[in-house]
């Protein structure tokens, strides 16, 4: 398993619902498992990702668990770094 942090000035539920398109039914196919307004996890492909968001000083702390899905997950934080607060 491994695990990813990045902090950036974007709401918690921009986070989720751009970990929807991008991991989801839309995006690679996962299926989402449990979702909530700061946290989401997918289930699929022989691991899952789980995504929790949490405040930090003003801004949000993005937490990722992931197993089997690691290449993906780095786009995807590349994505999220990129995206306008």
């Amino acid at each position: 398993m491994a695990r990813y942090t990045l902090t950036h000035k974007v709401k918690p539920e921009d986070i989720v619902d751009a970990a929807k398109s991008y991991f989801g039914r839309e995006g690679l196919g996962l299926e989402t498992v449990d979702e909530g307004v700061c946290c989401i996890r997918f289930e699929g492909g022989g691991g899952f990702v789980y995504i929790f968001t949490e405040p930090s000083e003003g801004q949000t702390r993005v937490n990722l668990e992931v197993t089997e899905w690691d290449n993906d997950t780095k786009i995807f934080l590349r994505k999220i770094h990129k995206m306008r607060a």
